[in-house]
């Protein structure tokens, strides 16, 4: 990016967090290109040296890197990260998929900047921890609910217990299973960030 862009460029800036693939890495970076968010990601971090997020980012040459104990014994890898968003001049983050408690260091670098999706609807005994991905959606059809659906969430110190943004919502169908369920949420998901966004960016 040019000095001359950087100074044209308005919106705000996110940083990403992730473990994994980073299929909300990817919404959020779909939605930018769409012009349909006001954003831009600066940044993407992972703990772990094989997340496909990292390549992905790399497709949009979006600076990357991986921070965990491996790489950097001894140290805090919140402190680390923290520093590391703060240099990006991040004004959200954004976990997506993010396998790694956040702790007080980084929610007190960005108070109420720190967003989360969970599958489900919260609050509501399908949050906390272990509560995360299929273990969720298992939990649902196992108990016979008649709904599910997205939440997204400020991040605080307790698993899924932050402010909640928006929730939408869907019913099951009676042959409903933990597959097509998985599926139904991945694209209300896509659907939830993006509303999200539009509403914390207006």
């Amino acid at each position: 990016m040019t000095e001359e862009n950087k100074i044209l460029f308005t919106g705000k800036k996110i940083g990403i967090l992730a473990s994994y693939n980073g299929s909300g890495f990817e919404t959020i970076q779909k939605a930018i290109d769409e012009k349909k968010l006001n954003a831009k990601i600066v940044v993407v971090i992972s703990n772990n040296t094989n997340a496909g997020v990292l390549s992905k980012a790399e497709s949009y040459n979006i600076p990357n890197f991986i921070i965990n104990d491996k790489r950097y014994p001894g140290q805090n890898i919140d402190d680390k990260c923290a520093r590391l968003l703060k240099d990006f001049d991040c004004d959200y983050v954004f976990l997506s998929g993010f396998m790694k408690k956040i702790e007080s260091s980084l929610l007190n670098a960005f108070p109420n900047k720190i967003i989360n999706t969970h599958p489900a609807l919260l609050p509501s005994i399908y949050g906390g921890q272990g509560m995360y991905g299929r273990f969720v959606h298992e939990a649902i059809i196992k108990n016979g609910e008649k709904k599910s659906g997205v939440t997204i969430h400020y991040v605080n110190e307790v698993y899924d217990k932050g402010e909640i943004i928006l929730t939408k919502e869907l019913e099951l169908e009676n042959n409903e299973t933990v597959d097509s369920l998985e599926n139904k949420i991945k694209e209300l998901e896509k659907e939830a960030i993006v509303e999200a966004f539009e509403k914390l960016l207006a």
